[in-house]
């Protein structure tokens, strides 16, 4: 006989039915297949499985259900949380699979071992800099999610004259197609004629948001990296192409800007430990005109502010 598939179980505080359950989507990001927003998108195209059925968004799963994604049995032990910091070049996509054939970040990446590398939001192909990824779904959920307000910081290269107007106004808000966005911090960097450097921050991360600001007061932005994420720094001695796995007092710090407990982050062991150590010590690959400025404005950065819930 075929089991019931597990319905949605009610949310309400103290009914037996919910007790050790979680939410599908939240099982499965934890699990390291993506994040929660692409694992709910997987869920309603068909992709994961309750005891033998199709899986409703919503659904309440607990250990004791069977649970297929993509054909394969899915076991969850517990979080696995493993954090990389990657210096993105230019030319490079954050999509695991590009119908174009372009170089995508991914290829760089030592084994997960455990889930797969989630990645903590996205740079544009023309945006360089730092790049977070993770296994754990519900770090990078939160890590993006807006209601985290998560700094972001960029050193901006700026074509173009900037005046204090136009500063005054991408601090207060401008409007663009999809909302109104603003830069919650706004310092000149150096630079000479009209190539002057800039930090700015954002609390968001929307498409091409620090581009579309600038480009709203007039002015061309012709170099755009990441320098900061949350209390994350780009290293200045971690070469474009290249990455480093974060310790366990760096990932317990950064869970704990989105209000997540300590996760043991996993000691790798044999094949995967020594495949992760040869791919830390080659060699990028990313051509002499790729490597980062060495200006002073693309390299420091400000000082971050707690991130607010």
């Amino acid at each position: 006989m075929t089991p019931k598939p597990t319905d949605v179980k009610s949310d309400t505080p103290g009914d037996p039915s919910t007790e050790g359950s979680e939410k599908l989507q939240k099982l499965l990001a934890r699990a390291g297949l993506g994040s929660r927003r692409e694992m709910e998108t997987a869920i309603q195209n068909g992709r994961a499985e309750v005891n033998g059925l199709p899986a409703k968004l919503g659904v309440r799963v607990t250990p004791a259900d069977r649970l297929v994604f993509d054909g394969r049995p899915i076991s969850v032990p517990g979080t696995v949380r493993r954090v990389l910091v990657y210096n993105k070049p230019e030319g490079e996509v954050c999509t695991r699979d590009d119908p174009e054939g372009r170089p995508t970040v991914f290829s760089r990446l030592p084994p997960a071992s455990e889930g797969r590398w989630i990645s903590v939001g996205r740079l544009d192909i023309n945006t360089s800099g730092l790049l977070l990824l993770t296994t754990d779904g519900e770090l990078a959920n939160r890590l993006m999610h807006p209601s985290s307000a998560v700094e972001r910081e960029y050193a901006v290269r700026i074509m173009g004259e900037v005046t204090p107007d136009m500063v005054q106004a991408m601090h207060e808000g401008v409007m663009l197609e999809d909302g109104v966005a603003r830069f919650t911090d706004i310092q000149e960097f150096g630079g000479t004629g009209s190539n002057i450097w800039y930090h700015v921050v954002i609390m968001e991360g929307r498409n091409r948001e620090v581009r579309r600001l600038w480009e709203s007061q007039g002015v061309t932005v012709s170099r755009l990296k990441r320098v900061r994420y949350a209390n994350v720094f780009l290293d200045s001695d971690l070469k474009m192409g290249q990455w480093k796995e974060l310790d366990q007092k760096a990932v317990d710090s950064l869970a704990a800007q989105v209000d997540l407990p300590s996760v043991k982050v996993p000691k790798l062991a044999g094949e995967t430990k020594a495949k992760t150590e040869r791919l830390k010590h080659k060699r990028s690959g990313v051509g002499a005109a790729n490597k980062p400025a060495r200006r002073s404005g693309a390299h420091r950065a400000v000082k971050p502010r707690r991130s607010r819930r």
